[in-house]
């Protein structure tokens, strides 16, 4: 947009025009972003939809659109494919198969610090501890038997015997007081207490050194040659949105979140959140000195480890390769965090 030449007589004038076209090129010059999730909305995904609703993005520069997944979308194919900036992955498992397969992505921060992949079990059956749960009837689903399960096997002594078919439906273990079930931390608990009228017992993996990183931003190494500067302020906005999410008003990311996907309730809402602080899930660990989305070479090599030794990912490979440290462990909003 061109700002027109003006008659305007007065300083007061003058500046007003100023700021008025100072305004218009801000906004015409702001960047837009595709980020493909890989859900539909959820509470889990609070913080990239804090950013989009309460204008941090477009602080950042930036008209961001956020691309639901589902189970008949693609959206790690569409980034590498080009037709999205941004992706929303899983853990560590995807970021090593693409790197497995030479797809030019990279994992450019992480804002789960903790995968919330958790077991549930029965209380009072013989299951209330993790190491008892190697008896237990176990309902997977199929692509945790090729992942997460490998690693219940290779580091727990877990067996193929175990396994029951998993078709996301809580009934079959709420019906098997003999059984554990998948989930997540931020959701499941929640549907078997409403549905079962118990309390289950819930194990987070990453308690018991299912070591990755989860809910990481992933983009194409092009991009972050050809536009490191639109790489950052993504990262940092989504940052910064997350901060607000846990600890601010959080009241327009909800709102996004249910316009998006009418089945999340506010219950859902609140019971996600307060999972994640309890847990630890984003602001833990390195993120606690670093901001959230922090990463380290450390935890990279750790987990690339487990999954070679678990047989999911083939050895060989320089884990290095998966992701830049160059946009976060910069402290970015950590004055957000409240004080102890």
């Amino acid at each position: 947009m061109s700002c027109p030449r003006s008659p305007a007589r007065g300083l007061a004038a003058l500046a007003g025009l100023a700021l008025f076209c100072l305004g218009a090129s801000a906004a015409a010059a702001a960047d837009r972003v595709t980020f493909g999730a890989n859900w539909v909305a959820q509470p889990e995904h609070g913080g990239f939809y804090q950013a989009a609703a309460d204008g941090t993005y477009a602080r950042y520069g930036l008209d961001v659109t956020i691309v639901p997944g589902g189970p008949q979308v693609n959206n790690r194919l569409l980034l590498s494919a080009g037709k999205l900036d941004f992706y929303m992955g899983g853990n560590l498992v995807q970021t090593f198969s693409a790197l497995e397969q030479d797809i030019p992505t990279l994992a450019v921060a992480a804002i789960f610090q903790k995968d919330p992949q958790v077991l549930l079990s029965h209380p009072g059956q013989g299951l209330d501890t993790f190491e008892s749960l190697r008896k237990a009837r176990l309902f997977l689903s199929k692509p945790i038997v090729a992942s997460t399960f490998q690693w219940l096997k290779s580091e727990w002594g877990f067996t193929d015997g175990q396994l029951r078919p998993y078709a996301f439906s809580a009934a079959p273990f709420i019906a098997d007081p003999g059984s554990a079930q998948q989930g997540y931390a931020t959701s499941e608990p929640l549907t078997v207490e409403k549905q079962g009228g118990f309390k289950p017992n819930v194990f987070l993996l990453a308690d018991y050194g299912f070591d990755s990183y989860a809910t990481t931003i992933e983009t194409r190494r092009d991009l972050v040659d050809s536009n490191p500067d639109l790489v950052r302020r993504f990262v940092e906005a989504s940052i910064v949105g997350w901060y607000t999410y846990l600890y601010g008003d959080r009241s327009k990311g909800d709102a996004a979140i249910k316009a998006a996907n009418p089945d999340i309730t506010d219950e859902l809402l609140a019971y996600s959140l307060a999972a994640m602080k309890a847990r630890g899930i984003v602001d833990s660990g390195d993120a606690l000195t670093l901001g959230i989305g922090a990463m380290t070479p450390e935890r990279f090599a750790s987990f690339y480890a487990r999954m070679v030794k678990a047989g999911v990912t083939r050895s060989g490979l320089d884990p290095s390769r998966a992701y830049t440290l160059a946009f976060v462990n910069r402290k970015v909003g950590l004055e957000s965090r409240p004080k102890p």
